[in-house]
């Protein structure tokens, strides 16, 4: 029996999300003077976006 599908047809379906998927990691101080650390992930299209990325 033959095969019905190549490697490259598996790698053309693979095609997913063009963004860039980031991990942002930010401190806090508490109100007893302790550091909190939080982190956020962000989506961005292009990485000249991620000067203008707000993180509070």
């Amino acid at each position: 029996m033959a095969k019905q599908q190549t490697f490259s047809d598996k790698v053309k379906k693979k095609k997913g999300d063009s963004r860039i998927h980031i991990k942002v990691i930010y401190s806090s101080k508490t109100d007893g003077g302790h550091i909190r650390f939080n982190e956020k992930q962000i989506t961005v299209d292009d990485m000249n976006q991620l000067e203008k990325v707000e993180v509070n």
